[in-house]
């Protein structure tokens, strides 16, 4: 018994795999600009004694590593589930 999901019988399918790569890439470069926005200011704000926007950068910095992770780890998780489940007897 061979299971496995049938991507070709979706409408679109072809659309659907453009766009979740698209947003994908847009939610990497979006946490990589974030990352490096709120390093700059979590240093800026360390080096004037401002403590309270140096941390609220710090967890700008930690959100946005968090993004980054969790998008990458959907990618692998789901091809993990789809090996998973094509091996199931």
């Amino acid at each position: 018994m061979d299971v496995f999901p049938d991507f070709g019988a979706v409408g679109g399918a072809a659309e659907l795999h453009n766009v979740v790569g698209a947003m994908l890439t847009f939610v990497l470069i979006m946490s990589v600009l974030m990352m490096i926005i709120s390093g700059v200011t979590w240093a800026l704000a360390s080096a004037n004694g401002n403590f309270q926007t140096a941390s609220r950068a710090r967890v700008g910095l930690w959100v946005a590593c968090g993004a980054a992770a969790l998008a990458g780890a959907g990618v692998a998780w789901v091809n993990f589930l789809l090996g998973v489940g094509s091996s199931l007897q």
